[in-house]
């Protein structure tokens, strides 16, 4: 499936939006330009769905989604109501500007009226139920279970990540089961941004621990999922002062990377789920258990490494071939580690001098 990337996204996004205008206009003002319920629709929408989708004032929306779920609900439509009439406003000098509309008073084109505050709402409304549904299978089983890539079995080769939190267990015995949800949580949250930075899919949670999977062309171009791992490792680490504030403790990760072929389904009847099946996805989370027995962080299969350009910045230790539960031959396996800015320095080739 090829990558979309984000400015196709919101082009896309855009184009709703233009079209959703061109509709209205075409109904409620016929024989007028459609370019001005298209521009209309555009600039009252697009900053309600840019904050809805946290690009636009972040730090609000993540005060506001601290409410109970009334005075949620309650103060977001205020807001979308001043981001619709700013918008509306702004879109109403534009054309009037470029003498595309000519209002009788200045406030018609000022003051949005309230049937087209509604008909905006509702276009905005399912665009953003669209967009949580996406987020809540994720984007690429969201747009598979709409073409029904998966309806029959399909092989193909993947890359996957399982990360682990290290210490869930006896944070749940000293703190109690409910405060270790609100620490995995967290965690988890700051899983999302590396994740879909690199154009990985959280494919699932279990227990403490998360699956991320990547087509392996998608995966392994640029080491994406290596720099995934250690993307994530380095969020946690600069924001140490705010988890030990917040938890105690800064959580400690194991992470284990291993690809190839596995057979991709959509299964389920009341509950569609699109599944992995096949020794690649055991044989990761054998190796993610390792991590434990041989005292390293992050593990990846010899045989994943030996399809990436691994960073310079990385130092790699293999450890030789090992025994993994399940599978019938061994796996060689190799640690990698983030080095010190000092130490990539030193290992950088010298400039040669100039003749």
């Amino acid at each position: 499936m090829r990558e979309i990337s984000s400015t196709e996204n919101w082009l896309l996004i855009t184009l709703s939006m233009a079209l959703s205008g061109v509709i209205y206009g075409l109904i409620a003002f016929p024989g007028e330009p459609v370019i001005i319920g298209a521009v209309f629709a555009v600039l009252m929408g697009l900053p309600m769905i840019a904050f809805e989708r946290r690009i636009f004032l972040r730090p609000l929306h993540r005060r506001i989604e601290r409410l109970p779920t009334l005075a949620y609900i309650i103060v977001a439509l205020l807001i979308y109501e001043l981001l619709m009439s700013a918008g509306y406003a702004i879109a109403g000098l534009l054309l009037w500007s470029l003498d595309l509309v000519n209002p009788k008073a200045i406030s018609d084109i000022l003051i949005m009226p309230f049937h087209v505050f509604l008909y905006a709402l509702a276009v905005c409304a399912l665009i953003v139920f669209i967009l949580r549904v996406r987020d809540l299978l994720g984007r690429e089983v969201f747009t598979s279970m709409l073409i029904s890539r998966y309806r029959r079995p399909v092989k193909e080769e993947r890359v996957f990540l399982f990360i682990d939190l290290a210490d869930s267990t006896s944070f749940a015995e000293k703190h109690g089961d409910l405060r270790a949800q609100e620490y995995l949580k967290a965690l988890f949250a700051a899983f999302a941004e590396p994740v879909r930075r690199h154009k990985g899919a959280i494919d699932d949670y279990v227990g403490d621990a998360a699956i991320v999977t990547w087509p392996l062309e998608r995966g392994i171009k640029s080491a994406r999922c290596i720099r995934c791992v250690f993307d994530i490792l380095d969020d946690i680490e600069a924001n140490e002062a705010k988890w030990r504030a917040s938890f105690g403790q800064v959580p400690r990760l194991r992470a284990a990377l291993h690809g190839g072929v596995i057979i991709t389904a959509e299964i389920g009847v009341d509950h569609h789920k699109i599944a992995f099946f096949g020794d690649t996805v055991n044989t990761t989370a054998r190796l993610e258990s390792l991590c434990k027995s041989l005292g390293k962080q992050v593990l990846i299969s010899s045989e994943l490494a030996q399809r990436i350009k691994l960073p310079k910045t990385l130092d790699i230790e293999d450890l030789g071939a090992h025994a993994v539960k399940g599978r019938g031959q061994t796996l060689g396996v190799m640690a990698l580690k983030q080095l010190q800015k000092v130490e990539v320095v030193q290992r950088l080739p010298l400039p040669v001098p100039a003749e």
